[in-house]
């Protein structure tokens, strides 16, 4: 069996998360960091230890390598959301430069991580130049879509071309709209959750019409979120394997419409630990390594 890290669908090997307790801390620490970072309401954080607790499991239980993010004073509360900060290539990971103001140390803090669990860097984005880790999803093993977001800037894309072009992989770029502006959290995968490699989670009134032609072009079936399940993250879904999804309670239809294409799905709590915070199980989780399908 092959395994590769150019992958949003391959069975998941080995990821990194941050446990609730390491990146809330305490209600005091909650209490001075939610509402500058924008968080719907205060998270309670006796809730958040149990649904992440619960959470967790889910990836022991599916034999997958856990790596775990430590506590981190240099970083906030969003650093729990530990795709953003690093981007998983088979060169080594890619250490990014966030576009969050908030969040700036969280890609060194990471490094660290990477470092101590014996993970390669590859190389590291820099000024002026951003990308956020929610903002790329592999299409294939040799094409990373990439949105240009308030997070995501053009000189970071550029940057990320760069490093991945000698690789052999084709960057797309994703122009998104501004939606509620700079300071809400708006990433491709907000839209976008490839979950096989012809099947993909999708939320269309915010998709731009040539980026969703080429994935139908590209063979794909798309799951439609509807509108009323959008902001509840339905479209935010990690693929554990192939059709084998994972996502947030309270988004029936969406769940519904996956089990219809032949899915299997399994739902968390996450009141507190994502839809607080607007970061579903894509957000909680930095993939490292997955089986090849290729």
């Amino acid at each position: 069996m092959r395994f590769t890290s150019h992958s949003e669908i391959g069975k998941l090997q080995s990821v990194f998360i941050k446990k609730a307790k390491d990146a809330f801390i305490s209600d005091e620490h909650l209490e001075k960091e939610w509402k500058a970072l924008n968080y719907l309401s205060k998270p309670g954080i006796d809730e958040a230890i149990t649904e992440y607790n619960a959470f967790e499991n889910l990836f022991r239980q599916m034999g997958a390598e856990v790596y775990y993010l430590p506590e981190d004073e240099s970083v906030n509360m969003d650093s729990i959301y530990c795709r953003d900060a690093a981007i998983a290539t088979n060169k080594g990971m890619i250490i990014c430069n966030m576009g969050k103001a908030g969040r700036i140390n969280e890609p060194m803090a990471e490094q660290k991580a990477f470092e101590v669990n014996d993970i390669p860097v590859l190389d590291i984005i820099t000024a002026p130049g951003t990308v956020e880790g929610g903002d790329v999803a592999w299409l294939d093993e040799h094409t990373l879509a990439v949105g240009h977001t308030y997070r995501t800037n053009e000189d970071g894309i550029n940057q990320l071309t760069a490093l991945l072009q000698p690789m052999g992989v084709e960057v797309i770029t994703v122009p998104l709209p501004h939606y509620k502006g700079p300071s809400d959290v708006f990433h491709l995968m907000s839209i976008l959750s490839p979950v096989d490699t012809n099947l993909a989670v999708v939320y269309s009134p915010l998709m731009p019409i040539v980026f969703r032609n080429l994935l139908i072009k590209r063979g794909y079936e798309l799951i439609e979120v509807p509108d009323e399940e959008f902001e509840s993250m339905g479209c935010n879904v990690l693929a554990l394997a192939p059709r084998d999804c994972l996502m947030v309670d309270g988004n029936p239809e969406t769940k519904e419409a996956l089990e219809k294409a032949g899915c299997r799905v399994t739902v968390y709590k996450g009141e507190e630990i994502s839809v607080k915070g607007g970061g579903g199980p894509t957000c909680l989780t930095r993939p490292v390594l997955r089986e090849s399908i290729n």
